[in-house]
């Protein structure tokens, strides 16, 4: 039997467990892909009542096979989620999903009472983004669902909900709070002070290697408090690579993380979506997000209507013919802008020849929006010497040759390493697991070579 320590990457699409083992390699992968409800307002949520069940049931089945000897278990979820709890300990709503439109003018009066939006979200190092600022749905809840709201007792974050779901402890912790959600106060590094005025109290924030001691099936598991996926994902690099560096996570967000530049965030910062996160150790990590795994989704699936090919023509595509390209290049999709449903109409496709010219044009544009986003996070001293680059669009081509060649002097890297997540969250738990210290992650890196 192995000892194992047992992941939930709960991520907005996809749902994975995966087991490591005591030298952090994965030894079981299952994924699983759940279908959305609607929430009480008929907007699609995930549906956290079928993740519980699939949570409960994977940990019984892994108890009762004996292949495994889970001795942790630990959970990593999307951002920007949270959820309430009535006085008996029942979940009183859905999980809200960061894409549901806050009403107009909602956060108006609150705004203009902490110095108007640009100094709160600067304060709080969280762009203005509605349900994205998670703390910001709490004052959407009090507006809007009065009934709901008078029965609160307790508010969790989404991977402490998971937690609380198998240990029933009522707790918080610092890369959920410090994770564009408008309740911590940079400047303070405390809560901000809108939660003491509205009456709001969030639970103590604990450590990231806190965990419980729960019995399941009659076997003692030490149970931790979840983690937010992007912070998670940056453990495994911290570990490996003392020198300084910026991580590109990427996938349905790409987050550029930067825990080597301590300069204030700017206005304009805040205006193109730079923030900052608080990591596991909560020191401050300069971050810039881009929703690049969505805008290319929408965007591809759009091309492959109009050539009349699947949906899924461009996992079969090479670009071995595609040289240099300047990145002052003219762009043809985006050209105003990313639109507010992310899908550019505007592209005359009819000039492309075929759906791989198209694709491969939107590429190239996608990269450009995303080198955008990495310079926010790198200071004017900057004296990062490599980038990570980690997550779906580690495997295009396009994406990493086109980084590595507008970055002549940096090593850009690809990673191998599917589940940084998962990973991170599992070293956070190694030695409450285990015993000792983890070992140093294999990032199993590969070096990309420029046009």
């Amino acid at each position: 039997m192995v000892d194992v320590i047992a992941i939930f990457d709960i991520g907005k699409t996809n749902k994975k467990v995966l087991l490591f083992n005591q030298e952090l390699k994965v030894v079981f992968q299952e994924e699983q892909f759940f279908e959305e409800i609607k929430d009480d307002d008929d907007f699609p949520c995930d549906d956290v009542e079928k993740i519980e069940k699939w949570m409960f049931d994977s940990i019984h089945n892994f108890n009762i096979e004996n292949e495994f000897n889970i001795k942790a278990v630990n959970f990593a979820t999307y951002g920007a989620s949270q959820l309430y709890i009535d006085v008996n300990g029942k979940r009183l709503t859905p999980v809200y999903n960061y894409l549901k439109p806050m009403p107009p003018k909602i956060l108006d009066d609150f705004y203009r009472n902490y110095g108007g939006v640009e100094e709160f979200s600067r304060k709080t190092a969280s762009p203005a983004s509605g349900m994205l600022n998670s703390g910001l749905q709490i004052i959407w809840l009090k507006n809007e669902k009065p009934e709901i709201f008078s029965k609160i007792h307790s508010i969790l974050y989404f991977p402490q909900y998971l937690s609380y779901c198998f240990t029933g402890k009522i707790v918080s912790e610092y890369t959920y709070i410090g994770c564009h959600s408008s309740v911590w106060d940079f400047d303070k590094m405390n809560f901000h002070q809108w939660l003491s005025d509205y009456q709001i109290k969030l639970p103590d924030p604990v450590p990231n290697d806190t965990a419980f001691t729960v019995s399941i099936d009659q076997k003692n598991i030490k149970t931790g408090v979840g983690i937010h996926d992007s912070s998670a994902s940056l453990v495994p690099y911290l570990t490996a690579d003392k020198h300084p560096f910026v991580l590109m996570s990427t996938g349905t967000w790409c987050v550029c993380m930067n825990s080597f530049n301590d300069e204030p965030l700017t206005t304009e910062q805040l205006r193109n979506d730079a923030l900052c996160f608080l990591s596991v150790q909560q020191k401050p990590v300069k971050s810039s997000r881009l929703f690049l795994g969505h805008i290319h989704h929408v965007n591809a699936k759009n091309i492959a209507s109009f050539f009349g090919v699947e949906e899924s023509f461009f996992k079969s595509l090479k670009f071995e013919d595609l040289k240099y390209i300047d990145q002052n290049s003219e762009k043809l999709f985006f050209k105003e802008g990313i639109p507010f449903n992310y899908l550019d109409e505007n592209v005359e496709l009819e000039n492309f020849r075929s759906a791989q010219e198209a694709y491969r044009q939107l590429m190239v544009d996608l990269t450009k929006l995303a080198m955008d986003s990495l310079n926010l996070i790198l200071s004017k001293n900057d004296t990062t010497k490599s980038i990570y680059i980690s997550g779906g669009f580690a495997r295009n081509e396009i994406f990493v040759r086109l980084i590595a060649s507008w970055l002549p002097k940096k090593k850009v890297y690809t990673s191998e390493m599917d589940n940084s997540t998962a990973l991170g969250s599992a070293v956070v738990v190694y030695e409450k697991a285990f015993g000792g210290i983890a070992p140093k992650a294999d990032l199993e890196l590969k070096e990309i070579v420029p046009y």
